[in-house]
């Protein structure tokens, strides 16, 4: 009679194991294995973010934010610092994050998403390629809103257009918004404007604008809805937006026509509308997070899929709201096909490409 017993004892066993093995082939889609070796690789890490502009600008901003809370999204939750190493419009931190900066997944760079314009330009300080970082996300997509003092002369396009003496536009220097899409406007739509450049920042722009010095400016749609004096500005009449980008009209701006409407109405050339998707690929960009280059596949997904939880945090999305940021973000994935589609340009676009940043 124990036999039967222990065989009965042992056929149990074996059907407990193999409901257990079922349990854990239920639980594959959740790739537990997977999960302990993302953990191992970034537990007790410190992963850094290498931000290409000096502390308080935007870049900067969004960057500490986004480091407040892409920690807890990451399998080992590696503790994560902010760097800023500012120069040369991000030139500087981009050439750090793609040439000396390991492919380990422990550095990111935030840095000026117009830094691929020196690259098509052939300048010799280009360390990178920026079609081969490896891209992680950006929180938005931007425009450019260009404004003007509403006590100016200027009261419409065609009033700029046939300027005898063009107005006076703010810039800190190259590479921003501010100096290469007037100049855009005048390859474009022939608007000429004085570019005064050796502004130290935004806040002596504004100065300036107050004071008359000069009258119009060209930020990002999210530094124009997105802080002061711009805001007050708008809503009290003291500033007019007159040409916007985009796709379409924002809700915000519905009398100010977007440059793709300009362009056909003035019949710009071909060459001038590609010259205009190239520029403005840099606003698309938004503020956009990069990884150096050969980033294994499995560390690639580890941050990309951080990166678009972290977009979806209730916390960070409740400090971009109460800061007046728009989060409207862009995959890893979509960055990097906008970063290959840019920098194969033809020659003619390249030249014209010097002209705007004033080469």
């Amino acid at each position: 009679m124990g036999k039967p017993f222990k065989s009965s004892k042992v056929q149990a066993f074996k059907v407990l194991g193999l409901l257990i093995l079922s349990c854990f082939e239920l639980l594959n889609p959740l790739n537990l294995e997977l999960t302990f070796a993302q953990a191992n690789i970034y537990q007790g890490q410190t992963l850094k973010v290498i931000v290409g502009s000096a502390p308080g600008g935007g870049y900067d901003q969004w960057a500490r934010l986004m480091a407040q809370h892409i920690g807890k999204h990451i399998p080992g939750h590696p503790t994560v610092i902010v760097q800023n190493m500012p120069g040369a419009g991000g030139v500087i931190a981009a050439n750090f994050v793609y040439g000396l900066a390991k492919p380990d997944g422990l550095t990111m760079g935030a840095f000026n998403p117009a830094a691929y314009f020196e690259q098509l330009v052939a300048r010799p300080e280009i360390k990178f390629d920026w079609s081969k970082f490896t891209w992680i996300g950006s929180p938005e997509k931007n425009d450019v809103v260009h404004f003007i003092r509403a006590d100016s002369p200027f009261k419409s396009i065609d009033d700029l257009r046939n300027a005898k003496e063009p107005p006076k536009c703010g810039s800190t220097g190259p590479g921003t918004t501010a100096h290469y899409f007037p100049r855009l406007l005048e390859d474009t739509l022939g608007i000429k404007t004085t570019v005064v450049t050796g502004y130290q920042g935004g806040s002596e722009i504004d100065l300036a604008i107050e004071r008359n010095e000069v009258i119009c400016w060209s930020p990002l749609s999210g530094t124009y809805f997105g802080r002061e004096p711009y805001k007050r500005w708008h809503k009290s009449g003291f500033i007019r937006a007159v040409v916007q980008t985009g796709a379409k009209r924002d809700e915000r701006l519905k009398d100010t026509p977007t440059l793709t409407e300009l362009m056909q109405q003035y019949k710009t050339p071909e060459a001038g509308r590609r010259l205009a998707k190239v520029v403005l690929t840099a606003t698309t960009l938004g503020r956009p997070v990069a990884a150096p280059p050969r980033l294994s596949g499995e560390r690639t997904k580890i941050l990309r899929d951080a990166y678009a939880k972290t977009m979806k945090d209730p916390e960070l999305l409740a400090e971009a709201a109460k800061r007046g940021w728009d989060v409207d973000p862009l995959t890893g994935a979509e960055l990097e096909s906008l970063a290959k589609d840019v920098i194969a340009q033809p020659k003619e676009v390249i030249e014209r490409m010097k002209w705007v940043l004033g080469n």
